[in-house]
C-alpha cells in the first residue's frame, strides 16, 4: 500500500529528521537537541534556530537524554508530517519525566496552527514557536524555565533573518542551502504556508551574496538557494536605488567563483522567466535543473487550486525551457485525489507527465489541511481507496519515466561534484551531475569535494553508475 506521500530522489531531504551534528570542542552548560519535518526551508530554519541558541550558551547534542532543551521543527503540509511529530512529541514527553528541567518546544509550521491542542489540551510541550518568531525564543525559554507555558507565533511582514549566520547542521561540508525569501503570496487552495509562514518578504541581495561567499571561503561547493517561490524574488534597497530582481541574484551568486556550484528551488510556473533561463544558460556553474510544480495536469483542478495557469500554459513554460535550456532537468510536484476529480481529469495528468518525461518528482493524494482555502470551499470528496489507486498510477507511470531519464545517460560523461562516500560502500563515492541525477563511482584517489570527470556506463531507476575519467 502506497503511504500519503511518495518521494523519490528527494534532495532535500523532505519529510527526514535530524539532530545536529557535534561541530565544536567548545564545553556548552545547556545542550539542545532538535529535529526538523518538512522541506529544505525547515532545516535551513533549523540552523538559524541554533546560531540563536549558541548566542544563548546552548551547545548541540545527539543524545536527546542529555538534553536541555528538545525541539521539533515541524511541518503541516502533509497529515503524515503531523502524525510523525505528534508521535515524536509523545515520546519525548515520557524522557522529561525523568529529567528535571528538561524543556520541550515546537517550532515551524504546525506551531500556529495547532499551538492550544499542544499546550493545554494534550500537554505535549512547554514552547510554541512560528516561524517568524526565533528571534524571541529565549525569552521564551526563560518564560518556560519558570513553569509557565510560553509562545509566540506572531507572523511578520519584515522578518528574513539576513543578520543571522546560521549554524551547518548535519551537514556534509560541501552543499549547503541559503534561504533568500519567506512567505508566500500564492494562495493555492490545498496549502497552509500563507498562513503559517506569512507574505513574501525578500532578504537584502547582499546579505545572501555574502553569506554564499562566505560558505565557499569555507569549503562548501554548493549552494541551494532557498524561497517558497524564488522567482518572485524583488528586493529593493531602503532609498529605492537598487532593485534586484532574481535573475540578477542568481547572477550575482553564480559570479563568486566559477567553482561554486548554484542550485535554486522552488520556482512557481507562473513566474520563472526567460530572464531567469538565460542567466542559467550563461554560467557553467549554474545547474541545469528546475523545480517546476505542476500539481495536476488539468486546467479546471489547476483553477480549483488556483494554481494561475493552465495546462496549456505549463507546456508552453516546459518547451521554453528545453528551447533555451536542452538539457535542463525537470522535476514537480503532483497532487492526485483533489476535491471532485473525475477519472478523465486523473487521465489528463497522467498524460501531461507521458508529454514532459520529468527526471525527478514528489507524488502525493490529497489530503484536507484545516485552515486551507480548499477545507472551507470544497468538500474533500474522492474515496482514499480511489486517491491510493490514482497515486499507484501516478508512480507506476513516473517510475518508467526515470529508468529511461536514466537509461538515456548511459555512455555520457558527466562533471560531478563529490558529495561523500556512497551509502552502499565506502570504496565508492557519490555525486550528482548539472541535471540533479545521483552518481556513483569508484573512490580510487577521489575525495569529498572534488570535481571528478565520470563516464556513465550503468544505471539503476535512480542512480547513475560510472567510472571517472582523466
Amino acid at each position: 500500500m502506497l503511504d500519503l506521500d511518495t518521494k523519490v530522489h528527494d534532495e532535500s531531504r523532505q519529510g527526514e529528521a535530524y539532530a545536529p551534528a557535534v561541530a565544536s570542542t567548545q564545553t556548552y552548560n545547556r545542550k539542545f537537541y532538535i529535529e526538523s519535518y518538512g522541506c529544505a526551508m525547515n532545516f535551513n530554519d533549523s540552523e538559524i534556530v541554533a546560531s540563536i541558541l549558541g548566542e544563548q550558551g546552548y551547545g548541540p547534542t545527539r543524545n536527546v537524554e542529555e538534553a536541555n532543551l528538545i525541539l521539533v521543527n515541524t511541518c503541516s503540509i502533509r497529515e503524515k508530517a503531523e502524525q510523525t511529530v505528534r508521535k515524536r512529541l509523545t515520546e519525548f514527553k515520557r524522557y522529561k519525566k525523568n529529567i528535571p528541567g528538561m524543556l520541550v518546544g515546537v517550532l515551524g509550521c504546525m506551531a500556529e496552527r495547532l499551538k492550544g491542542q499542544l499546550l493545554e489540551e494534550e500537554k505535549l510541550v512547554d514552547i510554541v514557536v512560528g516561524p517568524d518568531a526565533y528571534r524571541s525564543l529565549p525569552a521564551l525559554i526563560a518564560e518556560a524555565e519558570t513553569g509557565q507555558k510560553s509562545v509566540n507565533v506572531l507572523l511578520s511582514r519584515e522578518e528574513t533573518y539576513g543578520d543571522i549566520s546560521p549554524v551547518r547542521l548535519d551537514n556534509n561540508g560541501i552543499t549547503s542551502f541559503v534561504s533568500i525569501m519567506r512567505g508566500c503570496n500564492n494562495m493555492c487552495t490545498f496549502c497552509v504556508v500563507p498562513f503559517t509562514r506569512g507574505r513574501e518578504r525578500s532578504r537584502d541581495a547582499h546579505s545572501i551574496v555574502r553569506e554564499a561567499a562566505e560558505l565557499f571561503n569555507n569549503g562548501y561547493k554548493e549552494v541551494t538557494l532557498l524561497g517558497q517561490n524564488v522567482d518572485s524574488y524583488h528586493w529593493v534597497n531602503d532609498n529605492g536605488s537598487e532593485t534586484i530582481t532574481f535573475a540578477r541574484l542568481l547572477e550575482m551568486v553564480a559570479q563568486i567563483d566559477p567553482m561554486l556550484r548554484v542550485r535554486f528551488s522552488t520556482s512557481h510556473p507562473k513566474d520563472i522567466t526567460d530572464e531567469v533561463l538565460f542567466v542559467m544558460k550563461k554560467y557553467e556553474n549554474i545547474c541545469n535543473y528546475i523545480h517546476l510544480p505542476v500539481q495536476s495536469g488539468n486546467t479546471r483542478i489547476l483553477q480549483l487550486m488556483n494554481r494561475t495557469y493552465t495546462r496549456e500554459w505549463y507546456i508552453k513554460k516546459v518547451d521554453r525551457i528545453r528551447e533555451i535550456l536542452p538539457d535542463c532537468g525537470i522535476s514537480t510536484d503532483v497532487i492526485t485525489g483533489f476535491c471532485t476529480e473525475t477519472e478523465e481529469e486523473h487521465q489528463d495528468t497522467l498524460s501531461l507527465m507521458e508529454y514532459v518525461h520529468y527526471d525527478l518528482a514528489y507524488m502525493y493524494f490529497y489530503s484536507e489541511r484545516p485552515g486551507t482555502l480548499a477545507a472551507r470551499r470544497y468538500q474533500d470528496d474522492i474515496p482514499e481507496e480511489v486517491k491510493k489507486r490514482r497515486l499507484a498510477e501516478i508512480v507506476e507511470l513516473y517510475r518508467r519515466h526515470s529508468q529511461e531519464s536514466m537509461e538515456k545517460e548511459v555512455g555520457k560523461t558527466f562533471k560531478v561534484l563529490v558529495e561523500g562516500p556512497s551509502k552502499r560502500s565506502a570504496d565508492q563515492l557519490f555525486g550528482r551531475n548539472d541535471q540533479n541525477k545521483a552518481i556513483i563511482f569508484p573512490k580510487e584517489h577521489y575525495k569529498k569535494g572534488d570535481y571528478v570527470m565520470v563516464k556513465v556506463d550503468s544505471c539503476t531507476s535512480g542512480t547513475l553508475l560510472g567510472k571517472a575519467v582523466e
